[in-house]
């Protein structure tokens, strides 16, 4: 070019820096002959995306003059690096500040986590723009803080997809299933358009809650907006299709795409696992394989699983031998949990300690907690006892251990060493999480806790269909199992106590509301009792209904008085 004016050189310098070519702009920024705000700007923003904060301050003050945009830059370029206070101090001394100042500073409290001073900027702010808005929710929520987001977001008079979408996302993460469907729900009403983020969170909340009917009205926004033949929404379609207990269409996502990538793969070898179908887990294992995918650290936890949830010892071990040597995966702790409860449920738990002593690295809570869960299954106190004090060991703030082991106790009628791990737990502030099941009904999740709660309205009518079926059962030669009752109580007692169970109440539920030819879908947070998993055989037995379960662990698909587990879990 003949001759170039600032423009020229301006343009060129932004052209480079945008395709992060920055050593070539600084190169080129030194050769500009007047040095305008924006040349001199945006090479500051290109040296800070680079992490090169001295370089950037160095032309910053060598600047003859000064807007608004170059010191936002400056300021923007430390609060993204972690140099929080250096911004705040030139925040402080910047003459004139405009709403992305303030925001540029509030985003370096939030992402650094300081959230009380982020809370105090935002509260000093003069005027608090959409963006802003959003980071406090974020930051707030991510620090736990879930009811102060949900104040913020109330706030707003104007809101972008993207407050929504940080609430929506801060629910999911936080636990906050209901109001994350709630919130979902209301931004519909509002004829608020969802974004591809809140779509993945909404999703993923529905896969957690087990609500199918929530996530077939999410897939079919998807379709609507061709979101679905995006491969990783696929991945999470299949994942929610799985998670609520609809094998089939989860399936028919999958066989949809010619190009899966692994994370697919994985879903799908997961899912047949958590069903129970580990012939199918492991012939989709060899399909992958065959059609030139290579496996990852995830499939074999998914394949090792499948094969110990159906029994599979040979095939598991033969699998876990040739991880390395035949797919060039290295056998992680993961994989040995796998193996030791693959070993526990098969009832060899000599071979699953012997296997735990030989790691080549130290066994964590994960391999330990398996190898005491299958202790509990099996009876053994003296592993159980090994297993539980290296557990307390590695987590003393866990009810894990103390629970298993309880309940060995207790089915031995050990009742002093019940009370004296109780004892222990009171003193040490450990509490165990309260069992809970729900269900989906007419688009509504229904929460159940044990013990006969009557906080659902419908508790009475809950309780009638239980009397009902527990004559039905006695007749079909049911009798409740009193050893999964963790108390010293008399066997009327105990008998009262297993009926309360909340997956019981949950299926109740579900045989008044849940249509006839329907699925009745229940979730559980904890392992289904031995108890509760003879009765609801039964229970879909005398009725003739399909109950799919989805335990902490599993999924159970009850049908004719048999079980997909095959009593194996």
């Amino acid at each position: 070019m003949p001759e170039k004016n600032v423009v020229s050189w301006t343009v060129m310098l932004g052209g480079l820096i945008e395709d992060g070519r920055v050593d070539e702009a600084r190169r080129l920024f030194d050769m500009i002959p007047v040095k305008d705000v924006v040349a001199s700007t945006n090479m500051i923003g290109g040296l800070c995306s680079e992490g090169r904060l001295s370089e950037a301050r160095e032309i910053f003050d060598e600047m003859p003059q000064k807007n608004v945009v170059a010191w936002t830059s400056m300021i923007s370029g430390y609060a993204m690096n972690n140099k929080v206070d250096v911004a705040r101090k030139l925040f402080e001394v910047m003459p004139d500040k405009n709403e992305v100042t303030w925001t540029a500073m509030l985003k370096g409290y939030t992402r650094s986590g300081r959230i009380n001073e982020a809370a105090e900027l935002f509260k000093a702010m003069p005027v608090k723009p959409v963006a802003a808005c959003n980071d406090m929710i974020m930051g707030f929520g991510l620090n736990g803080e879930v009811g102060k987001a949900r104040w913020v977001f109330d706030q707003m008079k104007e809101k972008d997809d993207g407050t929504w979408s940080a609430l929506i996302k801060i629910y999911e993460r936080k636990g906050f299933e209901l109001e994350a469907l709630a919130l979902f729900s209301l931004m519909q009403r509002e004829g608020v358009r969802p974004n591809f983020p809140s779509i993945i969170s909404i999703l993923s909340v529905c896969g957690s809650l087990a609500s199918l009917d929530h996530g077939r009205q999410v897939h079919s926004q998807l379709v609507r907006s061709h979101f679905d033949l995006d491969i990783y929404v696929s991945s999470v379609l299949i994942t929610m299709y799985i998670k609520c207990g609809d094998l089939v269409t989860g399936k028919r996502v999958f066989d949809r795409f010619s190009s899966k990538d692994i994370v697919m793969w994985n879903s799908i070898i997961a899912g047949y696992a958590q069903h129970g179908f580990g012939e199918k887990a492991l012939e989709v294992f060899h399909e992958m394989f065959s059609s030139g995918a290579a496996p990852d650290e995830i499939t074999f936890i998914g394949v090792l699983s499948a094969c110990g949830y159906t029994g599979k010892v040979k095939e598991g071990l033969e699998i876990f031998e040739s991880m390395k040597s035949k797919y060039q995966v290295d056998q992680k702790t993961e994989h040995y949990a796998c193996m030791v409860d693959l070993l526990g449920r098969a009832g060899k738990l000599n071979e699953a300690m012997n296997l735990i002593e030989n790691m080549p690295v130290e066994a964590d809570a994960i391999v330990w907690g398996a190898l005491l869960s299958a202790c509990r299954t099996h009876k053994n106190l003296d592993l159980a006892e090994i297993a539980a004090k290296k557990l307390l060991q590695l987590e003393p703030s866990s009810a894990g251990p103390y629970i298993l082991l309880s309940n060995l106790y207790a089915s031995q009628s050990r009742w002093k060493d019940v009370a004296e791990l109780r004892k222990t737990m009171r003193a040490r502030n450990v509490s165990k999480s309260p069992g809970c099941s729900w269900i989906e009904v007419d688009n509504k999740v229904h929460m159940f806790t044990g013990g006969g709660s009557a906080s659902h309205p419908e508790h009475e009518m809950i309780m009638k269909k239980l009397e009902k079926l527990g004559a039905s059962l006695r007749e079909a030669g049911y009798c409740p199992d009193g050893s999964f009752v963790m108390h010293d109580v008399d066997e009327e007692d105990k008998v009262h106590s297993l009926r309360h169970h909340s997956e019981k109440m949950a299926v109740a539920y579900g045989l008044l509301k849940v249509p006839v030819g329907k699925p009745i879908r229940v979730m559980k947070n904890l392992r289904v009792c031995g108890d509760c998993h003879s009765a609801i055989k039964l229970i879909a037995q005398v009725t003739g209904r399909e109950i799919i379960l989805r335990d902490a662990h599993r999924f159970h698909h009850f049908k004719d008085g048999l079980c997909s587990c095959r009593d194996f879990w």
